[in-house]
């Protein structure tokens, strides 16, 4: 399969050399020049330096041939233009794409880009081919829709200690997916740490995302 990525942030750089481990091809469009030299020196990934949005650097990309185009971005507004550019210009047939903004979301379904927010699930749609809602089907509680919680423990003077999974008194309908500490990507398990600086992702109900979110925190419920 072939995939092309927008942006060579931490997540399009994870999604990516999780793909090429799994023997895809992939090539990463990236506008910012320091980013694409790392990415270079770190990678053996083909990376383009450009705006995904405009259409030469997509065909520098050969987008027309992709089975996939996955944009990354922290902007949703470059993420779906480039999507659509990549749908309806160079007739790729999936596009997915991170979605920053929950309020969003129905703007990128209803133009028929599938939007996630979950590295991990940017993956798995990749490889095991599920549409967005067949994974949302595959991951409910009790017959409700999952809601995915990410957030990053705050460091410094107030920042909450290090806890490990058990002795978080979490909502019985939760469950820490994974965990992103620089570089490391940790699966976690009861006795592992959820330390200040750690980006968690975490799967819950919509009716206990606020109370999952406090206890991560270390705020009083």
């Amino acid at each position: 399969m072939y995939v092309v990525i927008l942006g060579g942030g931490r997540i399009g750089r994870y999604v990516a050399q999780d793909l090429v481990d799994k023997q895809h091809e992939v090539t990463i469009i990236e506008s910012i020049a320091d980013r694409c030299e790392q990415l270079v020196m770190d990678t053996d990934l083909l990376v383009i330096e450009g705006d995904a949005c405009e259409v030469r650097y997509q065909e520098q990309a050969h987008v027309d041939r992709a089975d996939v185009f996955v944009a990354t971005t922290h902007e949703d507004d470059v993420n779906l233009v480039a999507c659509q550019l990549a749908t309806i210009e160079f007739g790729v047939r999936r596009a997915i794409s991170r979605v920053n903004t929950p309020k969003n979301v129905e703007i990128f379904e209803t133009l028929g880009i599938e939007p996630v927010s979950s590295t991990r699930l940017i993956s798995e749609l990749l490889e095991n081919e599920f549409s967005v809602g067949e994974l949302i089907h595959l991951t409910s509680l009790k017959g409700g829709r999952v809601q995915l919680v990410e957030l990053r423990i705050p460091e410094g003077p107030h920042a909450p200690k290090p806890r490990t999974l058990e002795e978080l008194a979490m909502p019985n309908e939760s469950i820490v997916v994974a965990l992103f500490r620089g570089s490391e990507t940790v699966i976690p398990q009861g006795a592992t740490e959820i330390r200040p600086g750690d980006e968690v992702v975490a799967l819950t109900t919509p009716e206990l995302e606020d109370r999952l979110t406090r206890v991560l925190l270390g705020r009083p419920i």
